[in-house]
């Protein structure tokens, strides 16, 4: 087994993770400190993950009051390939760039539009910087 602790996203390996359709586990933290995990679609640009969630849900409260965040994603067909990431959500992004972007996304997980959509939600796309990579494989 390899494994190797980093700060940055280029290694092809890790990226490829990030790439897949595997779900991330995204942990933040609540009010009164404990952790919260979702598991959720994920897409990468340059040097950031981005997940996308519905304003008002639970991990964007959470990630407004406080933006220290973990996230974990594990390869579908090789449970030993994994990364681990400590960061920070350092942007948060809405409109029409974070509709546009859970098309993406659900055309990614789905090879569709999203097609989950309430009426009335709004979209907000979290950009999240790592600090700590650690990657097994």
């Amino acid at each position: 087994m390899n494994n190797q602790t980093t700060n940055k996203l280029s290694d092809p390996n890790i990226r490829k993770l990030f790439e897949n359709k595997n779900f991330v586990f995204l942990s933040t933290l609540m009010e009164d400190g404990s952790p919260q995990v979702s598991p959720t679609w994920v897409d990468i640009e340059n040097e950031d993950i981005l997940i996308n969630t519905a304003i008002g849900r639970t991990k964007h409260r959470n990630v407004t009051r406080d933006p220290r965040v973990a996230v974990a994603v594990v390869d579908v067909n090789n449970p030993y390939n994994s990364v681990v990431i400590r960061g920070k959500v350092i942007d948060q992004l809405t409109g029409d760039i974070a509709e546009k972007h859970i098309d993406k996304l659900s055309k990614k997980y789905l090879d569709k539009e999203y097609p989950y959509r309430a009426p009335g939600e709004k979209r907000i796309l979290l950009k999240i910087r790592p600090h700590s990579i650690f990657h097994m494989n």
